[in-house]
């Protein structure tokens, strides 16, 4: 395609929950939208990011199978379970323990106390919007959801990803199937003068 304006994608991204099982995602844009994610910003320029696409019904059956530890199948997972290319989004925080212990940082005691909030999935996550962003502009839909917490070594181990590997999310990739009219959404987003704030919390941006 010929791509949109980045003001346009931002608007037009939303997560999409069902997709058409019969239109398939080319590899080659699977790996032009993760060459986008990883191009976002890094702490230390650390790049402890890693992803592990999932394009054949073998590998998605597994991951199914391996998340979702009952046998239910809900509205919502018979409809992202269609995507055919599933994307998992894995932190490495070893590899900003290192990076952090060199000597233009200084952190050689390797403390998980220099690190209140985990950058480690922060920067994941970032990458992780770009990838989204990308699909927009690429005419595909995507979705980001969580895997439960039960489900995650389950995932690890059907995939063989390192024990020290989180799996911060999954990037569901697909063409949007019609959808039923009715659905949408019911909660509202919230206005930027609810969000935006002016040199102190609760003061809002006029």
């Amino acid at each position: 395609t010929g791509g949109v304006e980045l003001r346009e994608a931002i608007r037009r991204r939303r997560m999409v929950r069902r997709f058409d099982p019969s239109r398939e995602v080319p590899l080659a844009l699977v790996r032009d939208l993760v060459a986008l994610g990883v191009r976002a910003p890094s702490a230390g320029f650390s790049q402890g990011w890693d992803f592990v696409a999932l394009s054949s019904p073998a590998a998605r059956e597994r991951f199914w199978s391996a998340a979702a530890q009952d046998a239910d199948e809900d509205g919502w997972r018979r409809g992202v379970s269609a995507a055919p290319v599933l994307i998992l989004c894995l932190s490495d925080p070893q590899a900003y323990l290192d990076r952090y212990a060199a000597p233009d940082k200084g952190w050689t005691d390797r403390s998980l106390e220099h690190w209140p909030i985990p950058y480690w999935d922060t920067d994941v996550a970032m990458a992780a919007m770009q990838i989204l962003l990308g699909a927009v502009d690429a005419g595909v839909g995507a979705l980001f959801f969580g895997v439960p917490t039960p489900g995650h070594d389950a995932v690890r181990a059907a995939f063989d990803i390192p024990a020290d590997r989180r799996l911060v999310g999954v990037i569901a990739l697909g063409f949007e199937q019609t959808r039923v009219s009715g659905s949408a959404r019911t909660r509202r987003r919230r206005a930027l003068d609810e969000v935006l704030h002016l040199d102190s919390f609760g003061v809002p941006h006029p």
